[in-house]
């Protein structure tokens, strides 16, 4: 059985992102997947501080929340980062939890002793959900780029993503049926893939 972390990048619990990936995460486990959330601003961690232990290390100096979580996503099979743009980018909670993984580049580019399983690296699968409050040109090339690169560090293949943008206009999406179906049948998608990855 395939396992899904959802990444939380809002501190609104019941916000409209949160919903996204409530409903992202329903249909990864209708597919048969476990999975759980992470609520990022919420968690106690600091921004990385660049000690460098990691580059000779497979751990983090720095002792906090974020040292369940590399274990975590080591073994898990799939990941869903849901977030809301800000000022054209990655909220700063968010931003740092993903800086936080150079345990991982170091370990993959320096090292090239990868963390995550070699019969795991080929197969992980992650999925991206935005929203923007404005409906601008560009608006969310920024948080692609980087939520990419975090794939990529972590050996997770990018499959896919729901964007929103509009929001100040859209306000409840609760009113939007289409779009929260839209982010049930990302979930699923992710997990289908996932289960055809094991065939």
């Amino acid at each position: 059985m395939q396992h899904v972390i959802g990444v939380l990048g809002s501190p609104l619990r019941n916000g409209n992102t949160a919903l996204l990936l409530e409903k992202a995460l329903k249909g990864a486990e209708d597919e048969g997947c476990t999975t759980e959330i992470l609520i990022v601003p919420f968690m106690n961690f600091q921004a990385c501080m660049e000690i460098m232990h990691c580059k000779e290390n497979p751990t983090c100096k720095m002792q906090d929340d974020m040292i369940a979580v590399y274990e975590k996503f080591r073994e898990t099979d799939g990941v869903i980062i849901a977030t809301p743009v800000m000022t054209m980018g990655i909220p700063g909670k968010l931003k740092s939890f993903m800086d936080r993984f150079q345990v991982f580049f170091m370990a993959k580019y320096v090292r090239k002793s990868p963390l995550v399983p070699k019969e795991k690296q080929k197969k992980r699968k992650g999925a991206f959900i935005a929203i923007s409050g404005m409906e601008v040109p560009y608006v969310f090339d920024g948080v692609i780029l980087t939520l990419r690169a975090f794939y990529d560090i972590i050996d997770v293949e990018y499959v896919g993503e729901l964007l929103v943008p509009g929001m100040d206009n859209k306000m409840d999406l609760k009113k939007f049926p289409e779009i929260i179906d839209a982010a049930y049948e990302k979930g699923k998608s992710l997990a289908i893939a996932l289960k055809e990855d094991c065939v």
